[in-house]
């Protein structure tokens, strides 16, 4: 690791902790040069994932474009970092152990709508409108009668 002060690629581990039911390994580290210390994290990289659009087409699975959709869903809304992190990791734990090389981009669209649902009725809807590809009120109204329906 280089370290993130001096640049200097020499560091001890101080300290090492397995995180998120142990997918994350967390290291403290200090450079040996200048005696910085910071912090990495190490996790098992997905390897081959591809997601199968509505339209056919193939696309690498990217977790940071999954957190990147559901962090615009929870704009504003009052949800921690930690629950949108830990709804990302449930998915991708998820679609890894079900999937072994395309999931069916309707299946993670599915699961983040389940998981949007259980932490905020509003980033829910927010993010049922752009997956649903709503065209009208009528639509958002529809999806808001159904939650109270159910609530």
């Amino acid at each position: 690791m280089r370290c993130s002060k001096c640049g200097c690629q020499e560091d001890k581990v101080i300290d090492s902790r397995a995180s998120r039911e142990g997918a994350v390994i967390r290291r403290r580290r200090e450079c040996l040069e200048c005696e910085n210390r910071f912090t990495t994290y190490e996790q098992i990289e997905q390897e081959g994932l591809f997601v199968i659009k509505r339209d056919g087409r193939r696309e690498e699975f990217s977790k940071e474009k999954l957190l990147s959709g559901i962090k615009k869903a929870c704009q504003k809304r009052p949800i921690s970092p930690k629950i949108i992190e830990d709804l990302v990791s449930k998915i991708v734990e998820e679609v890894s152990v079900k999937y072994d090389r395309e999931v069916p981009g309707l299946d993670i669209g599915e699961r983040v709508m389940a998981g949007l649902r259980e932490i905020d009725e509003v980033a829910y809807v927010r993010y049922a409108s752009v997956y649903r590809r709503f065209q009208e009120a009528t639509d958002f109204v529809h999806v808001v009668n159904k939650l109270e329906a159910d609530a």
